[in-house]
């Protein structure tokens, strides 16, 4: 048999199974599994022995996770949601990349780099990963929180400053060479790419607002969920390749808009679903590409100018971003959020050292800089989440919806022989319900606004935030409560609660819910007292009904 050159299978072949070796090898030692995954691609990078993959191959591999990770998060939010956040959003963003771009030049000027490689490398120090960004909000709970949207919408505007520094690099590079071109000519390159990023925008929210949201409930009518599955994945990438190729749209800021708009359909939560097995795959292999671009002897090259750019990312942008929520009246949560989520840098950067060396704008020594102070950022940025939400992190105290989270340190509850309900979604605002049609003392611990809305209106003593984190479960006294509800779909997550809640009070009598026979015995096994299954009950349900109305028919 001739043999096969398949650099793409063995690029998605190496990169999986080796996250998944590094990422499982992380989560037993309980750091995050995305450091396991930008070791893996470290270890099948080129400065590396034994197997190399395609770094090209990879990065656009991961730009596909990049699209998916966006389109899911323009789902959950609205047009309205990205207006209500755009007085702090735009202003912060300029301001913040202002601040870092300067931070950069001055380093840059340190190593004895010209003005002009020091504005871009400040620039590309100036902006966040998408994917970091938003995983790190998703595995907390905050994305649709009021200051995980401002955080999302600092990020589009980031998205379109980058989109216009993109177009302008090539302007300003002809500008600054010996045969510089008039400026009337870069201000008509500015105004060009306003005019197709405007066009773009008007296009998704008068026709795309119509013709994606009719498709998804004609293609929903077929009956068909392979094709609904195709629809969503078609409209995901079909969308966000549009927009690159036809306005020099990012992919991600067009992948963004196409969620957003499908959105206002009703079946956003069912395309959301179908896209999240996908996605998570192809966000694995953004982190692997990631980890193939470092060269290691930059540690032992340029050690001091690797800790000043790691400095300026997770310091310098962190407290930058810090003074600006704050300044304008936000409170202590939401600043710590916003800088700990923006404490890193990413794909965007890769590509503006990229095409600042192809200019011969900036040396190479930047592009080392940069993937170093990425990998570093990257695998810290869960560390910076909790040391910075730790002060910030709190009870709600206000109504759900004041225009932003109170400043309240996390004070325990004073309740006892309590009930705890995890998650007010669907099943945990039934269980909720229930429980205030008996008169009994409820907890709820819940991340959406939507959600703590419920609660409240159902006289819960409310808990923003993930209920896996110690400094929750302590708050929520368990160890004096009767009960615990755990109504949330994910099963790890769960299982991670119903770990900490045994531990704290071996007596609690836990009920959680699960979504298939694994994860039945999953929870079963880690100390839950029941376990519900829906299929389970339905089924139950069905054949209860069944044998009651063939005796009846027998009688």
């Amino acid at each position: 048999m001739p043999e096969q050159h398949t650099p793409l299978i063995a690029t998605i072949a190496a990169g999986l199974m080796l996250a998944f070796v590094f990422g499982l090898i992380a989560q037993r030692l309980r750091i995050q599994p995305l450091v396991g995954y930008l070791l893996a691609g470290v270890m099948v990078g080129p400065y590396t022995p034994g197997f190399t993959a395609d770094p090209a191959l990879a990065t656009e591999l991961a730009e596909i996770g990049v699209i998916l990770l966006m389109f899911g998060v323009g789902l959950h939010f609205s047009l309205k949601d990205l207006l209500s956040v755009a007085k702090i959003a735009i202003p912060g963003a300029v301001g913040q990349i202002a601040v870092a771009t300067l931070m950069g030049a001055g380093l840059s000027w340190a190593l004895g780099w010209p003005p002009l490689a020091g504005f871009v490398f400040g620039l590309a120090l100036s902006v966040a990963s998408t994917v970091v960004l938003i995983r790190a909000l998703q595995d907390r709970h905050i994305l649709e929180t009021h200051r995980g949207r401002i955080a999302v919408g600092w990020l589009v505007v980031e998205d379109l400053a980058m989109v216009l520094a993109l177009v302008l690099l090539p302007a300003l590079a002809l500008a600054t060479a010996d045969n510089g071109v008039p400026a009337t000519r870069i201000l008509f390159s500015l105004l060009v790419v306003l005019a197709k990023v405007s066009i773009f925008v008007a296009i998704m929210l008068i026709i795309g607002r119509r013709l994606i949201p009719w498709l998804m409930h004609h293609t929903a009518h077929t009956g068909s969920r392979e094709l609904f599955r195709l629809a969503v994945y078609a409209v995901a990438l079909g969308v966000a390749y549009g927009a690159h190729y036809f306005f020099d749209v990012s992919f991600a800021l067009g992948a963004f808009f196409a969620g957003m708009v499908l959105g206002e359909s009703d079946l956003s939560q069912r395309a959301a679903e179908e896209a999240i097995p996908l996605r998570d795959a192809f966000a694995v292999l953004f982190f692997v590409s990631v980890g193939m671009l470092l060269n290691p002897a930059v540690f032992v090259d340029a050690p001091l100018a690797v800790v000043a750019t790691i400095a300026i990312i997770i310091v310098g942008k962190s407290a930058a971003a810090y003074l600006i929520v704050r300044a304008f009246g936000h409170s202590r949560s939401t600043a710590f959020t916003v800088s700990a989520s923006l404490a890193q840098i990413g794909e965007f950067s890769f590509i503006l050292i990229g095409i600042g060396i192809g200019l011969n704008m900036v040396p190479k020594e930047a592009r080392d800089l940069i993937l170093a102070g990425a990998i570093v950022s990257i695998m810290l940025n869960p560390f910076v989440f909790t040391l910075l939400e730790r002060p910030g992190s709190g009870k709600e105290a206000a109504p759900a919806n004041t225009p932003d989270e109170p400043v309240t340190d996390l004070a325990p509850t004073t309740l006892t022989g309590h009930d705890i309900v995890i998650g007010y979604g669907r099943v945990g605002a039934l269980v909720g319900a229930g429980l205030k049609a008996d008169g009994g003392k409820m907890i709820v611990v819940e991340a959406s606004d939507a959600g703590i809305a419920r609660a409240r209106s159902d006289g819960a003593e409310v808990f923003n935030g993930n209920a896996a984190e110690p400094a929750i479960i302590a708050a929520i006294n368990l160890a004096g409560a009767r009960r615990l509800y755990i109504t949330i779909p994910e099963v790890f997550e769960a299982g991670q609660i119903v770990q900490q809640a045994r531990a704290a009070n071996p007596a609690i009598d836990i009920l959680a819910r699960a979504h298939s026979a694994g994860a039945v015995e999953h929870l079963d096994k880690l100390g839950a007292n029941l376990v519900v299954s829906g299929e389970t009950e339905i089924a139950h349900r069905m054949l209860e009904r069944g044998r009651r109305d063939t005796s009846a028919a027998s009688a």
